[in-house]
């Protein structure tokens, strides 16, 4: 992780530093040098490369007859283990295409990496995979639903481990590593154990796609790899707990905090908990937007602080690490909540471990790895500013007056099917408790119908007067809902396709910008996100596409005819032809304006539909984690009189949320 230059932490809580500004945004400096991640690499010998080039065709070939082979003979739990061998393709395959070797010795390491993906395809052919049982060093992989690509992730399998017996998980995050490509992840991974490894205990190192402080798809990643190992250990889901170090400190802080229902445990160690005390240098230069200040609420922890309520955290710092400031701040926000943040300091350290209290710190996690998390805790404090963080331990809420704005609610059950819960900011809500039978919502008392022990949610919501109601089932209504809440950048949580124009443009300036937004998203994707954006053309789009992904259009209504569709519907917030974009009121000149937004799909509004945007933070956050946060909110009109820099895409005419009905 790269730190940041020494500042001052007087303020409070940092949540509370507000810069005032225009809402338009302001006009770009020239941009400095753009960042590449990963940098570029290294030239090695013409013939390694034509050595491994062959070697990786001749694996690639071996690969496809295996799957054909495979799929001929229906062996299905054979087939779904061809990613164990696909990670070993990539980590080679890419760096050869991308110029991604960092040193001379990454040639030795591909070459082992290539013969480890043979000796497994011949496992596979004769019908055994020997990797699955093994202890110690182990390296897998998965296919993610959200991209299709193949992600690798490692494992530390202890001693005597049984497969089928339920047993204890660690989720370890990694620190920052800008060469941290597939090659290197598995060259690690089979080298060395991460630095806290519990007794008796499974550890999980997700590769986190890449260098992301797990946001987006790197978050995604961290569930996706969890459920891989599920599927082939039985893991006490009572005893799973999550720890990291540096960027992986602040990937823990961010998961403990917004994911407070799922872990046993939660130990950051150094990295960032927030942004604006982190970067309040650079943001005095670069003043952020409203929106920008809102989104913050995302990514930050300490907003989310109270939320470690029932989530035993320690967290470690070296006495002269700059990166303690992150615990400092997080120790002030749980005190806020009355909360009290257990700290380890390692003495006369610097950015790492101190031996003697990494030595106290994994006592303590594993004393509370055998106390384990109650499934159904009496209590519960619980806020959020986004649906896109919904749940802790029996309730989900589900619905909000104000999206960005902070929830609250406070929930307690007696054991015997009573539930009282407060809530603030809250308009629906679930509830998942064995044998329910009454519930008091902000005073109000609701009858439940009896419940089994294996109980379904009972869902809640409260009308624009302020009273409860039992729901039959879940609101289907079109709100902003759980997976539905916008900002654009939420599109890519969840099964995505790019739909590329095939027509003609409605002019110049617009389809020379479309095809270089086209670009700098499906490249961002790659190097940031080590996946190829799935992309389609117009014409090729299908009604399972439109049943399971979010559709990301690119173009206009004459070059895409799938968003022509979609205007057609008249369901979608503005209208747009060659000579004017009318939006909220607003009418622009076509020939120099273009839309970013996200909405409900017309066709499928369980899913979304984004106009012109990838994932919207740019190269300004190459060099920092911290930054790579959004950067757009639901909607923003572009001026394409100016060329998109390291911030923006454009110019921004207006920007801004729809409200909780998508208006």
């Amino acid at each position: 992780m790269r730190l940041p230059a020494a500042l001052p932490f007087t303020l409070p809580f940092l949540f509370t530093l507000t810069f005032t500004f225009p809402f338009t945004a302001p006009a770009q400096t020239p941009p400095p040098p753009a960042k590449r991640l990963p940098p570029a690499g290294i030239a090695i010998p013409d013939p390694d490369r034509t050595e491994l080039t062959a070697a990786t065709a001749a694996l690639a070939a071996n690969f496809a007859a295996l799957r054909t082979e495979l799929t001929a003979a229906k062996k299905i739990s054979l087939l779904a283990l061809l990613p164990d061998v696909e990670i070993f393709h990539k980590a080679v395959d890419w760096p050869l295409r991308y110029d991604e070797f960092f040193s001379p010795k990454e040639v030795a390491t591909a070459r082992h990496l290539l013969a480890v993906g043979r000796e497994r395809i011949a496992a596979l052919r004769s019908g055994k995979a020997p990797w699955l049982d093994a202890t110690g060093l182990v390296v897998r992989g998965y296919r993610s639903k959200l991209d299709d690509s193949v992600q690798p992730y490692g494992l530390v399998v202890p001693a005597g481990w049984q497969r089928t017996a339920s047993g204890r998980l660690q989720v370890w995050l990694l620190g920052r590593g800008e060469k941290r490509t597939e090659l290197a992840f598995l060259a690690e991974r089979e080298a060395k154990a991460p630095e806290i490894v519990p007794a008796h205990t499974l550890v999980l190192i997700p590769y986190g796609r890449f260098c992301n402080a797990t946001k987006f798809a790197g978050e995604v990643d961290v569930f996706e790899a969890m459920d891989a190992v599920r599927r082939e250990h039985a893991i006490d889901p009572l005893r799973t707990s999550v720890a990291g170090f540096s960027m992986g400190g602040a990937s823990t802080w961010h998961l403990a905090t917004h994911h407070p229902g799922l872990w046993s445990s939660a130990s950051p160690g150094a990295g960032f908990a927030e942004v604006a005390n982190y970067q309040r240098a650079y943001l005095a230069k670069e003043p952020p937007t409203a929106w920008e200040q809102k989104l913050w609420n995302w990514y930050s922890a300490t907003p989310y602080a109270g939320n470690l309520f029932n989530v035993p955290t320690i967290a470690y710092s070296g006495e002269l690490d700059p990166q303690k400031a992150s615990a400092d701040l997080m120790e002030q926000a749980m005190a806020a909540e009355g909360l009290k943040l257990e700290r380890l300091i390692g003495p006369k350290t610097e950015h790492k471990y101190e031996p003697a209290t990494k030595k106290e710190l994994i006592a303590r996690l594993e004393k509370l790895a055998d106390i384990g998390r109650d499934d159904a805790p009496r209590e519960i404090r619980f806020s959020t500013y986004t649906l896109r963080y919904p749940a802790a331990a029996w309730v989900r809420v589900a619905g909000l007056a104000h999206h960005w704005e902070r929830a609250d609610l406070t929930a307690r059950h007696t054991g015997d099917g009573t539930a009282t819960v407060t809530t603030q900011n809250v308009t629906a809500l679930s509830i998942t408790l064995p044998r329910l039978r009454t519930v008091t919502l902000d005073g109000q008392t609701l009858a439940v119908p009896a419940s089994s022990p294996s109980p379904l949610p009972s869902h809640f919501s409260r009308d624009i007067a302020g009273q409860w109601s039992l729901r039959a089932s879940a609101d289907t209504t079109v709100r902003k809902k759980p997976g539905l809440t916008g900002p654009i950048d939420d599109a890519f949580m969840e099964p995505f396709v790019f739909v590329r124009p095939t027509g003609q443009p409605l002019n110049a300036r617009l389809g020379t910008w479309t095809n270089g937004e086209l670009a700098h998203a499906t490249k961002l994707w790659r190097d940031l996100f080590r996946g190829d954006a799935p992309v389609k053309d117009d014409t090729a789009l299908t009604d399972a596409d439109l049943a399971s992904k979010n559709l990301i259009l690119w173009g206009d209504p004459t070059s895409n005819r799938v968003l022509a569709r979609l205007l057609a519907t008249g369901k979608l917030p503005l209208t747009w032809n060659g000579q004017a974009l009318t939006f909220r009121g607003q009418t622009y000149d076509a020939a120099h304006h273009a839309p970013i937004l996200i909405f409900p799909n017309p066709l499928n509004p369980a899913h979304y539909v984004v106009l012109n945007s990838g994932i919207d933070f740019r190269e300004h956050a190459y060099g920092s984690n911290s930054l790579q946060l959004p950067k757009l909110p639901d909607y923003a009109i572009i001026d394409l009189r100016e060329a998109p820099g390291p911030r923006w895409p454009g110019k921004i005419a207006t920007a801004g949320f729809f409200d909780e009905s998508w208006k």
